[in-house]
């Protein structure tokens, strides 16, 4: 793998790339033959908070994670925790869609699992049902309901188009909308 490490108002010393290596090189135990794909972390710091965004682009998969702590190695630790849970959802599933045509190959190595890990990684388990009738509103009105409610998102019929829409709030605290085309 290439490493391609860049720094956002930190600097990138040689003991964060080593260690940046040194955890991303773990991934390669789950594949066959490993990934010539670069590998591109985005290290950044802002006010006492650290972030680290791994993206690692290959054929028919993009592995892809963000985490932020406190603690930039703890970020570097969860992030990899974050692409080793990725991989292992994506191997089962085509595992289990080879089981199903009879092909014989797969791109990802044999790992030994426990039985109670598995279970976890196939089941995608809807704990709730919300339904609601949703109100024609603007943008704006969408945007005050969802305050009050204290939630992230707010799924509303935009009065303009008729559309089903969503607003939700970004990381930087702005607000985004999403229309259908």
């Amino acid at each position: 793998m290439n490493y391609n490490i860049r720094g956002e108002n930190v600097e990138v010393t040689e003991a964060i790339k080593a260690y940046v290596e040194k955890k991303v090189s773990k991934l390669k135990r789950y594949f066959e033959t490993p990934p010539t794909s670069d590998v591109n972390v985005n290290l950044s710091v802002y006010n006492d908070e650290q972030k680290i965004e791994v993206t690692i682009p290959m054929t028919n998969l993009l592995l892809r994670a963000e985490e932020k702590h406190e603690d930039l190695y703890a970020a570097i630790d969860l992030v990899v925790s974050k692409l080793e849970r990725q991989i292992r959802k994506h191997k089962t599933k085509i595992n289990r869609k080879s089981r199903q045509k009879g092909a014989a190959k797969y791109m990802f190595a044999e790992m030994e699992k426990s039985p109670v890990e598995q279970e976890d990684d196939d089941a995608i388990e809807i704990v709730r049902t919300k339904r609601f009738n949703l109100k024609p509103m603007d943008s704006e009105e969408a945007i005050l309901q969802m305050d009050m409610l204290g939630h992230d998102f707010f799924v509303f019929t935009n009065a303009d188009s008729g559309d089903t829409s969503v607003v939700y709030r970004r990381h930087d605290g702005k607000y985004g909308l999403i229309e259908p085309n």
